[in-house]
């Protein structure tokens, strides 16, 4: 990683800021010392925490403010009243370009407000998307989107699959990602409309994306693909119910294993086994969703991680800030555009 990138950090956001965010700074400068930090809050709460993180401390920044966004307040009202707060000043930070991305573990709909707001959006694309990692059995795939916007068009899921295939590249270091748009079947006919039209448009368009059309979502965790394309209603249920479902096996095996003594014996043997899954299966290790398609990078981490978490949110930021994620995406959004010209007129003439 190259000198001195700089990330911008929110803080004060999170359920257990500023704690766990000094922390996760912390343990992530440990590995990575080329990097620095804009550090955004209260600096009479955040000092005694450097003190107390001496790998973080000298690489640290303290941009002091006694304004943060509550984790209730509305989108809205941060427009109108958010300028100053931790929040919007890391953000900030990335416009100014004081810092090659910024992070937040704060209130989800208000950072998304703020970023479109203060970054704008990248020439070419219509929606931003928010973009997450999905543990599989071969490793982790990107989702797109999970909730920046409810619908998607044909051209807007291409463009998804655009960013996401850059950020697969960008993030988890897949050189050719293969891509591949949610649907309720694989069969060409299987879908709606704005569906089988943005996998039409995807073969037609020429980009260098490895396209392998429609997946179901009980095939993602397959590892098959590495990317997973959707509009934000669809992906934000999907990964909502695959994060409930995947706590109630947790909870139905530890209920099991505490069933009685023999269940215990058995639990006692199995150990090191579980420790490898409970491994595979850690959300802290995935943590970090981006908003793409603004002129910048903004990372969301989840309110109640803990600093492995805050780490990886770090981790996430410093790869999109350092990689030519941007370039890739302004290219094919370029190569995107003659396809999506000739089907305007194709689409007028059969209505």
């Amino acid at each position: 990683m190259a000198d001195h990138k700089i990330i911008s950090i929110d803080g004060m956001g999170g359920d257990h800021a500023p704690r766990i965010v000094v922390e996760g700074l912390e343990r992530f400068a440990q590995t990575h010392p080329g990097v620095h930090f804009l550090l955004h809050g209260d600096e009479a709460a955040l000092k005694p925490l450097l003190a107390k993180a001496p790998t973080a401390a000298p690489r640290t920044t303290v941009r002091h403010t006694d304004k943060s966004v509550a984790m209730d307040a509305k989108p809205s009202q941060m427009l109108r009243q958010g300028k100053g707060t931790s929040m919007w000043n890391a953000i900030e930070a990335v416009k100014t370009g004081d810092a090659v991305a910024a992070v937040s573990a704060g209130n989800t709909g208000a950072l998304m407000a703020l970023s479109m707001f203060i970054l704008r959006k990248v020439e070419g694309v219509h929606r931003p998307a928010l973009v997450g990692s999905w543990p599989t059995r071969k490793g982790v795939c990107a989702m797109l989107d999970l909730g920046a916007d409810i619908a998607a068009d044909a051209e807007q899921l291409v463009e998804f699959a655009i960013m996401g295939a850059a950020f697969s590249r960008a993030v988890h270091g897949v050189q050719n990602p293969r891509v591949a748009i949610l649907n309720i079947g694989e069969e060409e006919l299987k879908g709606h409309e704005s569906i089988r039209e943005g996998a039409r448009l995807m073969r037609a368009s020429n980009l260098p994306i490895d396209f392998r059309g429609f997946i179901e979502p009980d095939k993602i965790g397959s590892g098959n693909v590495d990317v997973v394309v959707t509009d934000g209603f669809t992906g934000n249920v999907a990964i909502k119910t695959a994060e409930g479902i995947a706590r109630m096996i947790s909870d139905m095996l530890k209920d099991a294993f505490k069933s009685g003594p023999i269940a215990m014996l058995g639990a006692m043997l199995v150990l090191p086994a579980m420790k490898t899954f409970r491994a595979k299966m850690d959300p802290r290790k995935t943590n970090g969703g981006v908003f793409l398609g603004l002129n910048g990078v903004v990372v969301k981490s989840h309110g109640g991680t803990d600093d492995v978490g805050f780490a990886q949110a770090i981790h996430v930021a410093a790869s999109m800030g350092e990689s030519n994620f941007r370039q890739e995406v302004e290219e094919n959004l370029r190569r995107l555009a003659p396809a999506t010209a000739a089907a305007a007129p194709a689409e007028t003439a059969a209505s």
